[in-house]
């Protein structure tokens, strides 16, 4: 499905992910700033619904379309149909993830959960970062001084990928999220000067998973944080509008930790 103006602006931002949770919450900070919008879901819901209603609230054009980027040609079909709607793009948000914690827990395997972050955590990622990042070059080098166009594309990784965290998990998302860290160096590095390209990296961030979580994880959500508490979506939301922003115009490659402060150590076993 696909819903979009007829405004086409280079000021356009696009947030794969964004029907709920850190997506929503990064759709609507930048809608905020005034960014013309094209929202990405999995399937057509009322979720992404909500999300682009609230967005046009802010005065801002919204677009959806929905790609499902757990099969093969998913994150290739999605990135023509933005290209097919768009003169350009400001920024590129990378937020789609598959969700692995919430659900049918009966349902679900090791490999099988490894496949679907595989295929939508890293390769489509990868595969869409290099697509836009040549698509802002030529763009970048069309539009005059570099230093004035670069687009820029932030990934999602974790915080714990580099220090690991025991537990299924934890293996899964170590080496998914770990690839995504490494491809943003490789990226940066690829397409300078013309694109910059970070990765934030969230800690424990109270989405559906952490509304539902056991007083275990709460008590460790909370305890390995300098700050001692959770992260909210919106503090992923905030970091982000910064990084697009000219005043992180020299900021590229980084992996930025949004955790409070991790303040690590060896933690009791949980009890459920």
């Amino acid at each position: 499905m696909t819903t979009l103006p007829n405004d086409k602006s280079p000021d356009t931002v696009v947030v794969t992910g964004s029907s709920t949770g850190i997506g929503r919450a990064i759709a609507l900070r930048l809608a905020g700033e005034g960014y013309r919008l094209i929202l990405h879901g999995r399937e057509p819901s009322v979720n992404l619904k909500e999300t682009a209603e609230q967005a046009r609230q802010l005065n801002v054009p919204v677009s959806t379309i929905c790609a499902d980027f757990s099969i093969r040609d998913g994150a290739d079909r999605f990135f023509e149909l933005v290209v097919a709607e768009s003169d350009g793009f400001k920024a590129w948000i990378n937020n789609a993830g598959a969700d692995i914690l919430t659900g049918d827990q009966d349902a679900r395997s090791f490999v099988r959960d490894f496949e679907q972050l595989w295929m939508v955590d890293v390769r489509a990622t990868l595969s869409l970062s290099r697509q836009v990042a040549e698509h802002m070059r030529r763009q970048a080098v069309s539009s005059g001084p570099v230093a004035a166009n670069a687009g820029s594309i932030v990934n999602i990784g974790w915080d714990q990928a580099s220090t690991g965290i025991e537990g299924e998990s934890g293996l899964l998302f170590s080496t998914t999220k770990g690839a995504i860290m490494a491809m943003t160096a490789s990226l940066a590095k690829t397409y300078a000067p013309w694109v910059r390209v970070n990765c934030v990296a969230p800690g424990w961030i109270q989405t559906e998973w952490g509304e539902q979580a056991s007083e275990y994880w709460q008590r460790r959500a909370c305890n390995e944080s300098l700050l001692g508490r959770w992260g909210t979506p919106q503090d992923v939301a905030n970091t982000i509008a910064f990084l697009i922003s000219e005043q992180a115009g020299f900021i590229n490659g980084q992996i930025l930790a949004v955790n409070g402060g991790f303040a690590g150590g060896l933690r009791e076993e949980p009890k459920n």
